[in-house]
């Protein structure tokens, strides 16, 4: 009798964690507009963003399941997310160029990163960091919105979200940031921008020009003349960066594009789908609990001397029909994973091969786009020393 206890504790302490593990708390933003500037902005105080391609971590297909997602979504919605925020910034008219810009870039006014934390097209988590380029933080919060059934009327690609009042939120909170800040902190911002861009590429010569403090604050040393002809040479070459950046977003606009549609049915779809499972989930758990209450109660009375009918019998019989009965809800649940996995087949975000041309003669960059910018990088940086006569120390290895 004490085994048989034991092991329907055992039974009822498993089904009780996994239902705790089912509840997530989420911290609602509310209804949020976007604020968009009033007036035209100073040129001096049109700071450029470049966001990042957001992060996450690698889901096991366990935890992919748990979460009502796939790892194939997730890798997609890190291409997406950053997208949609770009635009959303764009709309409101407080900055400049806004770009997505491969990881590791070198030389933005405002670097913007991210990290996906959860999402499933029923509630988004994000936690968004801004940085400029002074190594100050803007911002470094986590924002979190769970959808309703009216999320998914009137969208609009490429404007509204389901979850745009989140991003209008961390649009908002940025653009509070930047007008706390004066004309000449901005123009610093900037200019400090330029000179690590230039300190990438001829660390030998520009890299003096900055000062980084234990902190990582970065402060301006001195400044080169106005006729500083390397400087002028390696500004040339920030602009062929920007074009090869503009190109990448180009790509990434068609990916958004094509990957709108099909998404936007699968969180609406997976919305509905989420809120099947828990029900489902709630039932099976409370036929399995049920069940193994009336099969302990009949063991129960079946060792008890003073019982001699069948009651016993009968419920332990009635018992495991419930169990059995709560078992076919979780197989139905299954049913409904698979039918989410399913939908995620179209997804992909392989960075196909990009063709440049330099003084003449064209270069195909394949790869992933780390991998391409750092071959871009690497062309740009022989330009730069064949135009200017420079021979820098050689650092990488290059020839």
């Amino acid at each position: 009798m004490k085994r048989v206890s034991n092991h329907i504790i055992a039974v009822l302490a498993i089904l009780f964690a996994l239902n705790a593990c089912a509840t997530y708390s989420a911290h609602e933003v509310g209804p949020t507009a976007i604020h968009q500037a009033k007036e035209q902005i100073p040129e001096a105080a049109l700071m450029d963003v470049g966001i990042e391609v957001f992060q996450s971590t690698e889901l096991s297909k366990e935890e992919a399941t748990e979460e009502g997602t796939t790892s194939e979504i997730r890798r997609a919605e890190g291409h997406y997310i950053p997208y949609h925020l770009k635009n959303t910034l764009q709309r409101s008219s407080h900055w400049g160029a806004v770009r997505m810009i491969p990881t590791g870039s070198k030389g933005s006014d405002l670097l913007v990163r991210g990290f996906i934390v959860r999402s499933n097209g029923e509630y988004l988590a994000l936690k968004v960091e801004a940085v400029d380029a002074s190594g100050n933080i803007w911002l470094n919060k986590t924002y979190e919105l769970d959808a309703d059934e009216n999320s998914y009327t009137g969208t609009i690609q490429a404007e509204n979200d389901p979850f745009q009042d989140l991003y209008n939120t961390v649009a908002n909170d940025l653009a509070a940031y930047k007008r706390d800040k004066t004309e000449a902190d901005l123009q610093k911002i900037r200019q400090i921008s330029r000179l690590q861009f230039a300190a990438d590429f001829a660390p030998e010569i520009f890299s003096e020009y900055l000062h980084i403090d234990e902190s990582g604050e970065i402060t301006i040393n001195r400044l080169p003349s106005d006729d500083d002809p390397m400087m002028a040479r390696l500004l040339q070459i920030r602009e062929r960066d920007h074009m090869y950046v503009d190109t990448l977003n180009e790509y990434y606009d068609g990916f958004y594009n094509e990957m709108w549609p099909a998404y936007e049915d699968w969180r609406k779809t997976n919305q509905t789908e989420q809120i099947a499972l828990r029900k489902i989930k709630r039932e099976a758990i409370t036929k399995a609990v049920t069940g193994i209450l009336l099969v302990a109660a009949g063991i129960a009375l079946g060792f008890s001397r003073s019982n001699t009918g069948i009651l016993p019998g009968l419920m332990v019989a009635g018992g495991t029909a419930v169990i059995v009965n709560g078992v076919n809800v979780s197989r139905e649940a299954e049913i409904h994973r698979d039918a989410i996995k399913e939908l995620s087949e179209s997804f992909g975000n392989e960075m196909k091969p990009m063709v440049v041309e330099f003084q003449g003669k064209e270069y195909e960059l394949t790869g992933s786009v780390e991998e391409q910018y750092k071959r871009l990088k690497e062309l740009l940086r022989k330009i730069y020393f064949a135009e200017t006569g420079f021979e820098p120390e050689n650092k990488t290895g290059d020839k």
